[in-house]
């Protein structure tokens, strides 16, 4: 059983988005931030596909986080030598969701700034944000996810690594797209160059929050932090999602064809990288004793922490290649998508919440007191609890069914008011 492994801190997801910052406007240059009126800001629909997608994205999270409380496994689910086909595609489906948001966190600072009068608004909103999501990352994030105060460690995830890409991007907003640009290629295509780093000073630990495999810092007198997301290649992530901004402005049919024609090139170059077999990946994939399906999974088995360069060409291309789709979907599943992806931070602290709470009492019924599994080592489990990956399937169906009326109810809230501390929550 593990307690600080890898798949256990893949829990965070962020979210950082203003309820109201993806809208649809007329083209604006991309070269600074324009200052529309506020009256011209709030007449144009939000962006659908963002709304959809970004809820999907959500619904897929829970899954990991529901598989984490109500099923852990002795083995890890992307270990193809011992791995089942159903628990690693559990698992690996999930890869989709943090650079999916993280990215749409930076495509809706682009749109808040569009909003804002000047960028010394923009910043100032997006350092006091950025620093609110730390905070709420270590203290209630860490709190639903640990049950307790009396941490093991302090869980950096996804949170965490969006609130300072805030931080850092509102300096980084006020250089030339150019450079932004240059900045954001050579950080997610050569970032895998950097070494791993041994922390053994405080200054090797500041590196590691930078740019590191998961690592354990110790603190004098306080849990260790362990950094699960380290800052550079996820601000990189978002950053990407600010420059893709203007994309959103323009007609759907020009829209969908650059989302389109860039998904297909960033999957070509996966697959091209990935066949090659030599850069973009922390591991090899190889051919399985197991026979033809698990070398596939080795082919698709990428590195998450720190997110390699072939990890981000297949979840970021497959997020563009539904961008660029569902901008027109008009089904019930659609909408209920939407409604999700509206409240993403409500949503996240919610999921996290009744996740908790469900965990809690079924394992006080089945083991007579209540277990945070996900962070329960193997000697220490109920000699009683077995794994159930269909467990985990009927607990995820019914924490989404859950979730739908209290987001529909906030959104709906968000909508008709205009309070401060709503763009916080």
């Amino acid at each position: 059983m593990k307690s600080a492994t890898l798949s256990d801190t893949d829990r965070g997801t962020h979210f950082a988005e203003n309820d109201n910052v993806n809208r649809e406007l007329p083209m604006q240059p991309t070269t600074t931030l324009p200052p529309p009126t506020r009256a011209s800001r709030t007449a144009f629909p939000r962006v659908q596909a963002i709304d959809i997608v970004r809820g999907l994205v959500m619904v897929v999270m829970a899954l990991d986080h529901v598989r984490e409380f109500w099923n852990p496994t002795l083995i890890q689910p992307e270990d193809v030598s011992q791995t089942s086909v159903g628990l690693f595609l559990t698992r690996w489906v999930t890869h989709f969701c943090a650079p999916t948001f993280v990215f749409l966190s930076g495509t809706s600072v682009y749109f808040y700034a569009l909003k804002q009068p000047s960028r010394g608004a923009v910043s100032r909103f997006l350092i006091t944000r950025g620093l609110w999501l730390v905070v709420m990352e270590v203290l209630v994030v860490n709190l639903l996810l640990q049950w307790s105060y009396h941490y093991q460690f302090v869980l950096l995830q996804v949170i965490w690594a969006i609130g300072w890409s805030m931080v850092l991007l509102a300096g980084l907003i006020w250089l030339p797209r150019w450079l932004l640009t240059t900045l954001t290629v050579v950080v997610i295509g050569g970032h895998n160059l950097l070494p791993t780093i041994a922390v053994k000073t405080p200054a090797d630990a500041a590196l590691a929050l930078l740019h590191n495999s998961p690592s354990l810092i110790p603190l004098p007198g306080l849990p260790p932090l362990l950094n699960a997301y380290t800052l550079v290649p996820w601000f990189a992530v978002m950053l990407a999602g600010y420059l893709i901004g203007p994309w959103f402005q323009l007609p759907l049919p020009d829209r969908q064809r650059r989302l389109r024609l860039a998904g297909i090139a960033l999957l070509v170059l996966f697959v091209v990288l990935r066949g090659i077999n030599v850069y973009g990946n922390a591991t090899p994939w190889a051919v399985q004793p197991r026979g033809l399906t698990y070398t596939v999974l080795s082919f698709v088995n990428i590195t998450k922490y720190p997110p390699a360069l072939l990890f981000l060409c297949l979840t970021l291309g497959v997020a563009l290649l539904l961008l660029s789709s569902v901008e027109t979907a008009t089904s019930r599943l659609s909408q209920w998508l939407r409604t999700f992806g509206q409240v993403p931070f409500f949503y996240y602290l919610l999921h996290l919440l009744l996740n908790s709470i469900g965990a809690a009492i079924w394992t006080s019924l089945a083991f007579g007191r209540p277990v945070d599994l996900s962070f329960t080592q193997a000697k220490d489990l109920p000699a009683e609890y077995h794994s159930s990956l269909l467990r985990a399937y009927v607990a995820w169906a019914l924490l989404i069914l859950a979730l739908y009326w209290p987001c529909r109810w906030y959104r709906n809230f968000k909508q008709q008011h205009t309070y401060w501390w709503l763009s916080y929550l």
